[in-house]
């Protein structure tokens, strides 16, 4: 695992905005336009986690750790499945309501609740660690490594916990605009450092053992007179790629920092609340406009955009093998080349996709609106 602070030499309102129109001016998604496939997409299994979403906004993400992924419903059910062959291997029924993704690493699930209590469960048997209460709604997933569970809250506080006990370490407390975006970004955390993007349009490293503020760097900044035009978001997580941070910021910028002496190496104004995907050479965006753009990780360049998806709702971008795939509320996966952004495959699933896509040894895992974790290759 990668530690950051070696090199280091310095020291409201939540809503989520989708704007609608009145009767008769909704914007309609853009057809699908007809594809050459070139590319074979094939179902590995398919599985039933729980209740449906149905048409709700949610950011419940399934976690991969060791050969299983662990996912949950909002209504609390928690279900690890088999990586490979999709068997459950086990199932919790906390009984209470979810609000956020599953974090998973060291041996332990975490989930948080709408009530504001962290539940950290075993993840090879899913019995209970601990269950303590934060004092707010998490919707997020928390990340950690092998001493720390570390998450963000809608209040915009980053709270670290003991992974072992749920007792908390430390918490560092981040001024809220009046107005954000409904949901939080996920925190990086290394061996020594957390870096963490927030709602203000900062983005922050802090010392895992007390909190500290190594350094922090502003990525968007406030413009115009209401406060929706002052939305400064960073929503989407950050990526580390090739020893660089990577940092995506709603109506600011793309941004790329060297973790190890917080230098900004370039900015470009892309404007997204998702996250990132990486591959030869690029990262890869969905943007707020529904445009999907292929970015030279060195030197900024545009490789590509693709803006044949406008106003379907697009999620997050995945990486596999040479493709990039991103989802929309149509329930369609849509698979690009790396290379220039052609489409290559499409793929049609039951239910709307909202939250982010995983990728293991070259296995597509998505989690539909229908309430269905489904394993997908593609040849």
């Amino acid at each position: 695992m990668v530690c950051f602070t070696r090199l280091v030499a310095v020291a409201g309102i939540a809503v989520f905005l989708a704007g609608c129109a009145g009767d008769g001016d909704e914007i309609e998604p853009s057809p699908l336009v007809k594809i050459v496939a070139e590319k074979k997409v094939n179902q590995l299994w398919s599985k039933d986690i729980g209740s449906s979403f149905g048409d709700k906004y949610h950011q419940l993400t399934p976690g991969i750790v060791g050969g299983a992924i662990i996912v949950t419903d909002m209504q609390g059910d928690v279900s690890s499945f088999d990586l490979k062959t999709g068997k459950l291997l086990w199932k919790n029924s906390l009984g209470v309501s979810i609000s956020s993704g599953v974090g998973a690493g060291a041996g332990t699930a975490v989930v948080g609740t709408f009530s504001g209590d962290m539940i950290a469960m075993s993840a090879a048997t899913g019995e209970i660690k601990w269950q303590v209460s934060v004092g707010g709604e998490v919707v997020s997933q928390a990340q950690m490594n092998n001493k720390l569970v570390v998450f963000q809250m809608v209040t915009g506080d980053v709270v670290a916990l003991d992974i072992n006990t749920g007792e908390q370490q430390w918490v560092y407390a981040s001024s809220q605009p009046s107005l954000t975006l409904r949901g939080t970004s996920s925190p990086l955390v290394a061996l020594d450092a957390t870096l963490a993007g927030l709602d203000n349009g900062k983005f922050v490293a802090l010392d895992n053992q007390t909190g500290a503020v190594l350094w922090q760097e502003r990525i968007n900044i406030a413009r115009g007179k209401s406060d929706i035009e002052r939305l400064t978001d960073i929503d989407g997580k950050p990526m580390l790629y090739k020893n660089v941070i990577y940092v995506p910021g709603y109506r600011g910028n793309l941004t790329a920092i060297n973790p190890f002496n917080a230098q900004v190496l370039w900015r470009k104004p892309y404007s997204t609340y998702h996250g990132l995907a990486s591959g030869n050479g690029a990262i890869y965006l969905s943007s707020d406009k529904d445009i999907v753009h292929g970015i030279d990780a060195q030197s900024a360049a545009e490789i590509w955009r693709q803006d044949l998806l406008l106003n379907r709702a697009i999620t997050s971008p995945a990486a596999i093998s040479n493709l990039v795939v991103v989802g929309d509320e149509q329930g369609y996966l849509h698979f690009l080349a790396q290379e220039d952004g052609r489409f290559v495959a499409r793929y049609k699933l039951g239910g709307a996709l909202i939250g982010d896509m995983l990728v293991k040894n070259q296995v597509l895992y998505v989690l539909s609106n229908n309430g269905r974790l489904t394993a997908l290759n593609i040849q």
